[in-house]
């Protein structure tokens, strides 16, 4: 149990101090940025309207999000520092599949020095140990990465069983399923904690405490088997579509696209009438990665709704279950750092009944 204290002094200092109405920057490397990292923090946040929130690209042109997804960014960092010369209030920084571009690294050390809080999800951590902004802080990242973020900067201390883990200006958080908790702290943090509270009620969410017991969360014999297994049995692979049309929420898609993939058993696609770029519900733009009729797929996921999004991981994870089995799932839940089922840290109000 996380103490109330603790709490208040969490979201004390993830108060923003630079503008009435902040600004948040959620950040992608074009070549390979988390899906859910980037994705829900976006989405959470944009859907409270407590600021202005902007999906930027390092460099112009899409941004390959992983393991699935491809999106526009609303702008480059170069377009956002024209704007916005001061800095932003927030920056959100996912896993990158480099996490040490140095033009990344660079435009995250000058947010900081402009008084940006700078928020690592998942092993976006290691991007923020790369540029220097966590030295001689508390912080945690995706458990399998904990040994690589400490070898990054020794002089990170470590904090273990937090979802997410202020200190000063600089923000991580476990594995991808904490981008969601996070992002209502934040929210929590801006307007107020009923705000918090009631923008997780209309997301279908459960607690967005940083509470969290990593010692659920190790490498087992069984794992690397179930991990091999998944990975050689080829004539298991399938193709997973996920239909998209105008207005598809980017929380639900972010969970169910990376759920599936995070199987190892096949690849996921976005599916839509045509290839032009579809708006999402919060605005950010999607390419879709084939048309409806065109593509040779296993099965269809059922089309997504914008009505409780934060339920689809879990909705995703029993589908995943039936189709694949326990032992699957399992693999899902350690990959995406998602606490068991009926955990009173998951993220859907249904995982709590």
């Amino acid at each position: 149990m996380v103490p109330a204290d603790e709490l208040t002094d969490t979201l004390a200092a993830l108060k923003p101090h630079k503008r009435e109405r902040p600004v948040v920057a959620v950040l992608g490397l074009n070549e390979g940025s988390e899906t859910t990292d980037y994705l829900v923090p976006y989405g959470v946040i944009k859907r409270s309207g407590a600021a202005d929130v902007f999906a930027l690209g390092i460099r112009p042109g899409p941004i390959k999000l992983m393991p699935t997804l491809t999106i526009l960014p609303d702008a480059t960092t170069a377009d956002f520092d024209q704007r916005f010369p001061e800095g932003a209030d927030y920056v959100i920084v996912p896993a990158m599949h480099v996490p040490d571009d140095p033009e990344v690294l660079a435009w995250i050390g000058a947010q900081s020095a402009h008084g940006a809080i700078v928020v690592g999800v998942c092993a976006g951590a290691l991007v923020l140990a790369n540029a220097g902004v966590l030295h001689d802080k508390r912080a945690t990242t995706h458990w399998f990465r904990v040994k690589d973020l400490l070898e990054a900067d020794h002089t990170i201390h470590y904090t273990p069983d937090r979802r997410y883990v202020v200190d000063q200006r600089a923000v991580t958080t476990t594995g991808v399923s904490a981008s969601l908790p996070v992002a209502l702290a934040i929210v929590a943090a801006i307007t107020g904690r009923d705000r918090a509270d009631s923008l997780a009620r209309e997301l279908g969410a459960g607690s967005w405490s940083p509470e969290h017991d990593s010692a659920q969360f190790r490498m087992g014999a069984s794992v690397v088997f179930a991990y091999a297994t998944n990975l050689l049995a080829f004539w298991r692979h399938e193709d997973v579509a996920i239909p998209v049309a105008s207005g598809v929420d980017e929380i639900a898609l972010a969970f169910t696209s990376n759920a599936y993939a995070s199987t190892h058993l096949g690849r996921v696609q976005t599916l839509a009438a045509d290839t032009t770029p579809i708006v999402m519900h919060q605005g950010l733009r999607l390419i879709p990665d084939g048309t409806i009729g065109n593509s040779d797929t296993a099965f269809t996921v059922p089309p997504l709704t914008t009505d409780a999004p934060a339920a689809a991981l879990d909705r995703t994870l029993a589908d995943i279950d039936a189709r694949y089995g326990a032992r699957t799932a399992r693999v899902v839940r350690l990959e995406l750092e998602y606490p068991p089922e009926n955990s009173p840290n998951a993220l859907a109000i249904t995982s709590l009944r």
